[in-house]
């Protein structure tokens, strides 16, 4: 039944309404900490510099760390660190907190404030802060303390905010929608095309590409740097792993106190009913008297179970929720959130023992009897004993570790002698075969600290330890390969397999322009693409509001583009499109003209407000364009590699 009611997606907007609270304290940071800000301390780590104004590295760091929690609670499990270099996170984060300082200079350029009660009135509008709809100065200090905040940081974010809101509003006045506006979005958002396509994938040209040795080795000949070996190196390392020093980790009372309150996070008790149910089913489309027998069915069961009969006995018999009617109607132990509203309101506010009265949810009536209720908090230090030590233990025998790597580095790091350091600490000397900058380690895996370390060490020296999960490693270098142009014979099957799809490539070209040609001179594609034996294909109906998109084939700005434009009663494109590593060659099929008797008062009315916020929209992103351009703006070498690590 958990699948049955759970709201997962309710969960997920509380997050995510949470997150963004969160990010929009952290975002314009920046402008707190910065030189003359109120925050006034002294940052030496900076991430960027705006018209000599320091944008600091933590305050990124927060606003990255927010805007990693925001993208995290939207993809959950799909987050996957592929995602996140494609989100391009750090050049988000970053590029906001520029705009931050641009349009507060704006602002200041403008002459624009903020009177002390615009800002209250914002801070008290702020439903974070309320209490039934109503703002609650305790609410507004828990929330601040939550975010480490002090009212006057907060406020200045604010009054920051606010005036950076009145920069916006300045350049937006004066924009308008004309009628003729109108009329061409209406005409963008129906006008359809269907398009007839041929597509010529290069792999299906493979098989007319003839290879001779002569002409592979002429095309390694000019291709050579694509074959060329990266630099890599080989590694000699040992690894201290803490398990080997757990019994050695001891640590008085006094620690066992402060471990426990540096970590009560993990002795946290959340609020918890154990309940069952009985579910009577009802479907929306069931019609009133047949949801009205579903209710009296549901009102003697529940008469029945308050009356005293076994309650597991009449889910088993009467509940429609299957899967937890086989087990009495046992729903097991359940937090806040992981119920839809009705239900959960009801369990959390019943006490043991107790059965509620019918409960009505999209999924049916209810009747919920709760079993346990455990109250939100912390377990005591006595409770948790145990696994304070084990954790204690565990963080000790962590430091062992290093400081047993430390030594073993600080004693050899002049002679690189690892097979001494081996011999001392008891460890089996490890090897790695060769590895890219861009590759994995053998036994290690992907770990840039040690990579990057790895390309800059000598011969006979050491480079500092590196904590990993599996352990500290201590580590050598055991070779080094230069990059080098390999032997023909070494990458002859790479090199065949590059030729064959080049030359495919250049064959499926061949055969678009070809088609194109034929398709200019008169000849309908329907017609070409069976004569040549292609196959022909459609899009389907779509409009200019699909931007680039043109389905069945992907993202083609320039595709879209040209069939749109194409005059009343042309149908073919003069020339191919490369998409997604094929080259297309297409036509139209049906163009459907947008029924302008349908764009009526309601309909210009929504056509306003969506055409009036983008172009408000665009004017502000072509002002940050315009102030971007002539500001003098430093990213720090640290964020940079950030950066080019998203690319």
């Amino acid at each position: 039944m958990l699948d049955f009611v759970r709201n997962k997606q309710k969960s997920i907007i509380i997050k995510l309404a949470f997150a963004i609270i969160i990010l929009s304290f952290v975002i314009g940071y920046a402008m707190l900490s910065s030189p003359g800000g109120p925050g006034g301390e002294d940052q030496t780590a900076e991430a960027a510099v705006v018209n000599g104004k320091t944008i600091a590295y933590d305050d990124f760091r927060q606003a990255y760390g927010n805007l990693y929690q925001l993208y995290q609670n939207i993809y959950q499990d799909q987050f996957t660190p592929a995602l996140e270099k494609q989100l391009k996170l750090a050049e988000k984060t970053i590029n906001s907190l520029i705009e931050q300082v641009l349009l507060q200079e704006d602002a200041e350029r403008l002459q624009l404030e903020v009177s002390g009660k615009e800002l209250v009135d914002s801070i008290a509008g702020i439903q974070a802060f309320q209490e039934n709809g109503v703002f609650n100065k305790d609410r507004y200090l828990q929330v601040l303390a939550y975010q480490r905040m002090t009212s006057d940081q907060f406020e200045a974010l604010q009054r920051s905010e606010l005036l950076i809101n009145k920069v916006r509003e300045n350049i937006q006045s004066g924009i308008a929608v004309t009628d003729a506006d109108i009329e061409q979005e209406f005409r963008n958002n129906n006008e359809k095309l269907n398009l007839n396509f041929v597509s010529l994938a290069p792999a299906a040209f493979e098989t007319k590409v003839k290879v001779t040795d002569e002409a592979l080795e002429a095309f390694f000949k000019e291709q050579q740097e694509v074959f060329r070996a990266p630099e890599m190196v080989a590694l000699r390392y040992l690894q201290f792993e803490p398990q080997r020093y757990l019994s050695d980790a001891t640590f008085d009372d006094t620690e066992l106190e402060k471990f426990y309150r540096r970590h009560l996070d993990r002795f946290e008790i959340h609020e918890r009913v154990k309940a069952s149910h009985i579910l009577v089913k009802v479907d929306a489309n069931m019609d009133a008297p047949t949801q009205a027998k579903k209710r009296a069915f549901a009102e003697k069961l529940l008469e029945e179970a308050k009356a005293g009969k076994d309650f597991s006995e009449l889910a088993r018999l009467n509940s429609d929720d299957k899967a937890s009617a086989v087990n009495g109607g046992s729903l097991g132990t359940f937090t806040r959130g992981s119920m839809v509203k009705p239900f959960e309101a009801a369990a959390f506010s019943m006490k043991p023992g107790d059965i509620s009265d019918l409960v009505e949810t999209t999924f049916g009536y209810h009747i919920i009897k709760v079993e346990e209720h455990i109250e939100p908090g912390i377990r005591s230090m006595a409770d948790a004993l145990d696994e304070v030590k084990e954790g204690l233990r565990a963080e000790k025998a962590g430091q062992l570790a290093f400081e047993k790597a430390m030594d073993a580095y600080n004693i050899n790091r002049k002679t690189g002698d690892l097979d001494a350091a081996a011999t001392a600490n008891k460890l089996g000397l490890k090897e790695t075969g060769p590895f890219a900058r861009d590759g994995y380690i053998d036994g290690i895996g992907r770990n840039e600290e040690i990579i990057n370390a790895a390309f800059l060490l000598d011969e006979n020296t050491l480079a500092k330890p590196v904590t990993t999960d599996n352990g500290v490693i201590l580590f050598g270098l055991k070779e080094r390969v230069a990059s080098h142009i390999p032997e023909f014979a070494e990458v002859k099957d790479l090199v065949t397999a590059a030729y064959r799809t080049a030359e495919a490539a250049k064959l499926a070209k061949t055969a678009a322009e070809e088609l194109v040609t034929a398709l200019h001179d008169g000849g309908g594609l329907a017609k070409l693409a069976d004569k040549a034996g292609y196959t022909l294909e459609e899009t389907g109906e779509f409009t200019r509001s699909y931007g680039p998109f043109v389905p069945r084939l992907g993202s083609s700005a320039e595709l879209a583009a040209a069939a749109f434009d194409l005059s009343e009663g042309q149908t073919a494109i003069d020339r191919y499109f490369e998409i997604q590593n094929r080259f297309v060659v297409a036509a139209i099929k049906q163009r459907i003209a947008a029924n302008m008797t349908q764009l009526d008062d309601a309909k210009r009315a929504e056509l306003h407000k969506s055409l009036l916020s983008r172009k408000q929209n665009d004017a502000v992103e072509k002002r940050l364009a315009e102030l971007r351009g002539a500001a003098t703006v430093i990213i720090s070498p640290r964020i940079q590699d950030i950066l080019n690590k998203e690319k």
